[in-house]
């Protein structure tokens, strides 16, 4: 089948890469189209010779971007549309159902306690989430805990379906070379211990936290690593100056070579305040590291020795790293519970089925589906009788095509759909 992803944005984050990954072991035909910022993420998909899209949407409210939206779609032929995170199933669930797409389905990533996608929940929010959502068939909830989110929100439990995020183990297996490398790179010992945070710097990651209980573990020959880019960044270089360990807190700024991080690590610690899945914790763990975790939802009911749930506290924190420290660097085994219930081929093979199970289905968009299928070969074949077309003149000069990576047509392009990337200001609804 002939699939379109959206996503609201492709910068550096969870559910960006974890697209990335569907796309390198789905059976299905994709496309992808990014509502704004096509950026690292977007070029490592169009690396693998998938089609990128960029709407360049500039504001929240624009509803241009929906119109343009839905002439992408219906000139496509899509037979799915999948959208993720919340402003592009706001846009996009609406514009496929409209389009008369066969299959509209979105996967739920960040439904929070309190916040979705670092986006305050509030009666706007959830109301307009919950008028779109009628425009799909189903949604994916990445765990239980996003499911019961949902739910207690109002969306029907029939509509929802469990498929947990998948780890791709090939890209984070670790890399004894790797690991010297980026030692090498910032200054840190073979023998030098190294915890490890990793992720958007937000206030959600508490960050702070992590800082503020290493600083008294921290010394010449004990490092405390911070990966990634975000908001919190000048806040969490105060903190480290705040408790005397600017020299021995490493900020790394954002990094691609994730299993490079992970490789450098010798404990890997998971900080935040709410969590709905928890991703980087299972990308350690299959990486080999030990893991301290405040909450991580996808190891409810995992057998795993090597990763310890702590208290979201600095005492709590600090307790469990000073243990972890006093080990000393563990050999590097990879957790085998982790493959075997998360595995990205697995994920991706139960995602593509449920496209089929849908596509399955007796709606008037699948039948219409079917039906204009089934008049496309006879009308083929009456336009060759005889050698000659049945139907008028073809329309005079060539229909513009989108160019893939690998430099094949991937179809029209709709008239006014802009390829540039979005302003720097544009930001999530």
């Amino acid at each position: 089948m002939k699939v379109l992803q959206v996503i609201t944005g492709l910068g550096v984050g969870g559910a960006e890469l974890q697209l990335k990954s569907f796309l390198q072991h789905t059976r299905h035909e994709c496309d992808v189209v990014t509502l704004y910022n096509a950026g690292p993420v977007a070029e490592m998909i169009r690396g693998g010779g998938d089609l990128v899209r960029d709407l360049g949407m500039t504001r929240n409210t624009q509803l241009s971007a929906l119109l343009a939206l839905h002439r992408l779609i219906r000139a496509g032929g899509y037979d799915v549309v999948h959208t993720h995170l919340y402003r592009s199933q706001v846009y996009g669930r609406p514009a496929a159902w409209l389009a008369g797409t066969p299959v509209v389905l979105s996967t739920e990533h960040s439904i929070g306690e309190t916040h979705l996608e670092r986006r305050k929940m509030t009666p706007g929010v959830r109301a307009l989430y919950l008028v779109t959502e009628r425009f799909s068939d189903a949604t994916i909830a990445v765990s239980e805990t996003v499911r019961d989110r949902m739910v207690a929100w109002g969306v029907r439990p029939a509509r929802i379906t469990i498929i947990p995020n998948g780890v791709d183990l090939g890209r984070i297996v670790f890399d004894s070379a790797a690991r010297a490398a980026v030692r090498e790179e910032f200054g840190i010992g073979g023998g030098d211990y190294v915890i490890g945070v990793l992720g958007r710097l937000d206030p959600n990651k508490q960050f702070d936290l992590v800082i503020e209980a290493a600083a008294p573990l921290l010394n010449d020959s004990t490092k405390l690593l911070v990966v990634g880019k975000g908001e919190e960044a000048a806040h969490l270089e105060q903190a480290a100056a705040k408790c005397g360990v600017t020299d021995k807190v490493i900020f790394t700024g954002e990094r691609h070579d994730v299993a490079a991080m992970l490789s450098a690590m010798d404990l890997f610690v998971a900080s935040s305040a709410q969590e709905t899945f928890g991703l980087s914790v299972l990308e350690a763990l299959g990486n080999g590291a030990p893991v301290l975790y405040t909450t991580c939802p996808a190891l409810e009911g995992l057998d795993v020795a090597r990763a310890w749930q702590v208290p979201s506290t600095v005492s709590g924190l600090h307790e469990a790293m000073a243990a972890e420290v006093r080990t000393g660097q563990r050999d590097r085994v990879p957790e085998p519970a982790v493959e075997k219930a998360y595995g990205i081929q697995a994920v991706t093979n139960r995602i593509d089925d449920l496209y089929d199970q849908l596509a399955a289905r007796r709606t008037w968009r699948t039948l219409r589906r079917r039906a204009r299928r089934t008049r496309q070969p006879a009308a083929a074949a009456g336009a060759t009788r005889g050698g000659t077309p049945a139907s008028g003149p073809v329309a005079a000069g060539p229909v513009p095509v989108i160019q893939r990576a690998s430099g094949t047509p991937a179809g029209p392009v709709p008239g006014n759909v802009p390829a540039s990337p979005a302003p720097e200001s544009a930001r999530d609804m």
